[in-house]
């Protein structure tokens, strides 16, 4: 296989396809003109082959230009934004082949109307530009993209976990210890782990973990954390290591991307760390029991996290695993929201959506998330039990049937919050959201308890209608101007229809 960079090759392919359409000339012409094959030429121009000295000095003069006009990275005004983007991080980062699509099947695209192509390229530029999308949203993207392609289960990293616990005769434990897994890392592994550098640190006192590579690797963990984090932190250290995972981010907290690989390996290692924790069987049958019961129980749902040892968080996320593979229910979104002691912000920290909901990610200017969802119900009712030693630091539940307007479907919304070990004042809930149908009714038996609470509820106050709400934090302007919009080409419509032709 040829090993110059994919976007050398291509911007040679590119120019060229030009600079032989330019002047008129088939394959089968350039072919005789050159002595090159004519298979061989179309594999240039797709980008597959990039030729030695000798055979691009043969096209250049077959073409009637310059080396240095066929081999350099300048390109004329026309094709200049295709080569930008084949140039670009972005580009060489963007996962294509994930979704089953060839570089050069991109290329070939462009080049077939190379100035609509460019128009559409500087668009969005300037969207990104506008908006502040770095390459990164876009590898996130792709990532969640994914997920959603394969409703968010991967039975290589199930098997892998697995073979793990059963190699350590961990199977059937609903917990493990951290403690477990901090000494596999270090007899088998040789890590050093240290607990008092991230905690003493004037900046990166509020990391979970930072990772440093050598022959005997070092990991930082921070001592305030929790034992169910450091299960989950040690579980997803041992990821890397059994998927045999390099291309990582080094800290807790995802600080630079650099790489695609990077941002799914980091996602493949916490797959496979939930799926420690939280073993596919035996989690499967205790969701098939407490979804057998017709009555709500907030205790139920409290009650396994803590059979579990777990965060909310991890066994929210490792439900939007499951839940689609064990029983069928797809159509689900998890969300992650967080609020601060005494604020009336709330922010959403983590989404991915399976379902047809749009729920909006923050690429509009900073929106009000809907104060009616539980998990921001439980936020803002957190604030008076911060005072209350016994009761700060629980978890809290609660369901509601909510019907999103505006054409969104009803959703059966359950939700836990806690607060956040390393941000004093701040805490979290997490929602799973899953698409109220006739599949969720045969699976989960208290969809219908007349205890859970219906309500309207929409995706942000910006972008919301109901105008009696009590709960509103912000006035519906982008709703109003959508409407505004609307009406003025219902005026423009009517006009047009009774004006004398």
């Amino acid at each position: 296989m040829d090993q110059t960079p994919l976007s050398l090759r291509l911007l040679l392919g590119l120019k060229l396809r030009s600079f032989r359409g330019d002047r008129g000339l088939s394959l089968k012409e350039l072919s005789e003109r050159t002595g090159l094959s004519l298979s061989y030429i179309s594999e240039i121009e797709t980008g597959r082959k990039y030729p030695k000295l000798e055979k691009l000095l043969v096209l250049a003069s077959g073409l009637g230009v310059g080396y240095e006009d066929l081999v350099s990275l300048r390109m004329d005004e026309r094709l200049g934004p295709i080569g930008e983007l084949l140039s670009s991080t972005f580009f060489r980062e963007f996962p294509l082949e994930l979704f089953g699509i060839e570089p050069e099947a991109v290329i070939q695209l462009m080049t077939d109307a190379p100035i609509e192509a460019g128009a559409l390229l500087r668009a969005l530029y300037e969207i990104g530009r506008t908006y502040d999308v770095r390459v990164e949203h876009f590898l996130f993207a792709a990532l969640r993209s994914y997920q959603q392609l394969l409703h968010n289960h991967f039975p290589d990293i199930e098997m892998a976990a697995e073979s793990f616990l059963a190699r350590h005769g961990w199977e059937g434990r609903n917990t493990l210890e951290a403690g477990e897994l901090r000494r596999v890392l270090e007899q088998e592994h040789g890590f050093s782990i240290e607990e008092e550098t991230l905690a003493a640190h004037p900046v990166l006192g509020d990391l979970r973990s930072v990772f440093i590579a050598g022959k005997r690797p070092r990991l930082l963990i921070n001592k305030r954390l929790k034992p169910p984090q450091l299960a989950f932190l040690f579980g997803r250290e041992l990821g890397y290591l059994a998927l045999g995972l390099t291309k990582r981010s080094n800290a807790s907290t995802q600080i630079s991307v650099d790489t695609f690989a990077q941002v799914i390996n980091d996602f493949k290692a916490a797959y496979f760390s939930g799926a420690l924790l939280l073993q596919r069987e035996m989690l499967g049958n205790d969701l098939r029991q407490l979804f057998a019961t017709t009555s709500w129980s907030p205790e139920a749902f409290t009650g396994l996290v803590a059979r579990y040892e777990t965060t909310p968080e991890t066994f929210f996320y490792r439900l939007s695993q499951l839940l689609p593979a064990i029983f069928g229910l797809e159509k689900l979104f998890f969300v992650r929201l967080s609020h601060r002691q005494g604020g009336s912000g709330i922010q959403l920290t983590k989404m991915l959506n399976m379902s047809p909901l749009p729920i909006p990610v923050g690429i509009e200017p900073q929106e009000h998330y809907c104060r009616r969802w539980p998990g921001s119900k439980l936020l803002l009712a957190h604030d008076p039990l911060v005072h209350d030693p016994q009761r700060a630091f629980e978890v809290r539940a609660a369901v509601q049937r909510a019907f999103f307007l505006d054409g969104g479907g009803e959703y059966l919304l359950i939700a836990l919050a806690r607060p956040l070990a390393l941000a004093a004042g701040n805490h979290a809930s997490v929602s799973l959201g899953i698409r109220l149908d006739d599949a969720l009714k045969q699976k989960i038996a208290f969809w219908n308890d007349p205890g859970i609470q219906q309500r309207e509820v929409n995706t942000t106050c910006e972008r919301c209608g109901l105008r009696d709400c009590l709960e509103r934090a912000a006035p519906p302007i982008l709703r109003d101007q959508d409407e505004r919009r609307k009406d003025r080409a219902a005026a423009l419509r009517q006009l047009f229809e009774t004006s004398p032709h």
